[in-house]
């Protein structure tokens, strides 16, 4: 699944911070990166604590770079350049007392290109690890949000099956621009993982079979998106069945070039994403790799407070990968 991202990275090692330097699964998936030979860590924390816990778990961190906020040599320089970014928006003492925590360290040492990217939220909610990244990194240029999807995969009876969905993390409502955002977005995620993106719409209605403020919207948001990205294969408002099913597309949609054959699915809100992807996990069988965050300027994602140290592992690959 991460074969190509895999390869990426041991022809160009990456620097990926990681705020929870401490955490048991964090040093777990720091020490087997470094010595796979895969990227080098950077770890935030006090280092006799991270050292400490290192022991007591067993992991071998030798080599591997710990930051503590608290006595960085150039604090002051950080937050000379903070307050400059937030200009208007937070006073020095502000800044001072963010740049103690380590999201807002890590993301800036991300902002003055001393890391190429970071990974937290093993302790953190995904607000405190998105907000920093919004404040500091920004949105890509063309781009008004930050979004997230999932790569979908399980080993089938003919082989590997791979989907992209978005968005089932970040964005509640998303209006039809933030739909053209979401879909373009993460097609292109979609490519980065091997998929060939045939993105589907969805909606409870299929090309006019159902009526209804959010049909309209999913519907305005593909005549939005087929127009921002030509290229791109795309089609909706498209049931589910209609999208994934060649022989229920026949008999609702026969002339659309998606149904029947999509792999990269854009959900109408965060209810039926969240659900969706969790049915497939469930029900389907299938390892949900994300959330993937999109739109920045910088590879910044979100851990689950509840993953593993092998989930580490595999969204720290997928982050330094997606630079």
């Amino acid at each position: 699944m991460l074969e190509n991202l895999i390869e990426v990275l041991k022809q160009n090692k990456r620097k990926l911070v990681f705020t929870e330097g401490s955490d048991p699964r964090i040093l777990e998936a720091a020490s087997r990166l470094y010595a796979d030979g895969l990227m080098a860590p950077i770890l935030l924390g006090n280092p006799d604590e991270i050292n400490a816990k290192a022991a007591e778990c067993g992991f071998n961190i030798d080599g591997i770079e710990i930051i503590n906020p608290e006595t960085y040599a150039d604090f002051d320089k950080m937050v000379d350049l903070m307050v400059e970014l937030r200009k208007g928006k937070m006073d020095r003492d502000t800044c001072i007392a963010c740049l103690k925590k380590s999201n807002y360290f890590g993301t800036m040492l991300v902002k003055m290109d001393l890391a190429d990217g970071l990974l937290g939220g093993a302790t953190y909610s995904t607000a405190d690890t998105v907000r920093p990244a919004l404040q500091i990194i920004k949105t890509k240029p063309g781009n008004k949000i930050v979004s997230s999807s999932f790569i979908m995969f399980r080993e089938g009876e003919n082989g590997e099956e791979k989907y992209a969905m978005g968005d089932c993390a970040i964005n509640l409502f998303p209006t039809d621009d933030e739909l053209v955002e979401i879909a373009v977005e993460t097609a292109k995620t979609a490519k980065a993982f091997g998929i060939d993106p045939k993105v589907a719409m969805l909606s409870y209605s299929t090309l006019g079979s159902g009526k209804g403020e959010s049909v309209d919207k999913v519907r305005s948001a593909t005549e939005k998106a087929k127009a921002a990205a030509p290229d791109l294969a795309i089609d909706g408002e498209l049931q589910f069945d209609a999208a994934f099913s060649p022989v229920v597309a026949k008999t609702k949609c026969p002339n659309s070039p998606v149904a029947g054959q999509a792999n990269t699915f854009i959900f109408p809100d965060i209810n039926a994403g969240n659900i969706g992807y969790k049915v497939a996990q469930r029900f389907g069988g299938f390892d949900a790799f994300g959330p993937i965050l999109q739109g920045l300027n910088a590879p910044i994602n979100d851990l689950s407070r509840g993953c593993n140290a092998e989930e580490v592992y595999q969204m720290a690959i997928i982050t330094a990968g997606l630079k």
